[in-house]
């Protein structure tokens, strides 16, 4: 990094499931992003249990406080959803639903920012389509995903606690996703 703030790299994802397929592929693409640099922080299932995303209703529970204020202040996002039935999860979903609470903001939603993506799904279809989804979600959102997405077939790839997977080449992609915001964010910022 040639800045002397570190980058900030949010990670959002997984199930409400602890130690689920999708929350460990998060981290492994979260540790790429700190191996190129950056700070990083991730918002995972229990903390993404949020009201149902509404404009009309104006207060927000301190969970959606935080992650509003945490994506608010990312330089770069990770988000990674279990593949459910063909399409992200709804947890996942709702909690970018939030993301339109930055819309007044000088950097309105994900303006400006890379946004890394992986899909884990137990079959390569469900896997694929929601990684196709969350793609043209960060493109609404204005966000720029990285070149490297991530489908994952959990019932091919297994992650194991101590932060790695079955598969290694999914370990690297994974890695290179997080690289990738990491590397991106600091080009923007250096651009000014």
């Amino acid at each position: 990094m040639t800045s002397t703030a570190a980058i900030n790299v949010l990670g959002i994802g997984g199930s409400l499931r602890e130690g689920s397929q999708s929350e460990r592929a998060l981290r492994i693409a979260l540790a790429g992003a700190g191996e190129a640099g950056a700070t990083t922080t991730v918002i995972t299932g229990p903390d993404l249990q949020l009201p149902f995303y509404d404009t009309a209703v104006l207060d927000r529970s301190a969970e959606a406080v935080r992650l509003i204020e945490a994506i608010r202040a990312a330089d770069g996002v990770i988000v990674v959803s279990p593949g459910y039935h063909g399409a992200l999860s709804g947890l996942v979903k709702n909690a970018l639903d939030y993301v339109e609470d930055l819309r007044p903001d000088r950097r309105p939603y994900l303006d400006g920012r890379a946004v890394g993506l992986a899909a884990v799904a137990f079959g390569w279809q469900a896997a694929v389509t929601t990684l196709d989804q969350l793609r043209t979600i960060t493109h609404a959102l204005r966000g720029w995903p990285t070149p490297l997405g991530g489908a994952v077939n959990s019932a091919e790839v297994k992650f194991d606690e101590a932060g790695g997977a079955s598969d290694e080449k999914v370990v690297r992609t994974l890695r290179l996703i997080g690289k990738q915001v990491a590397e991106f964010a600091a080009a923007q910022r250096a651009a000014g």
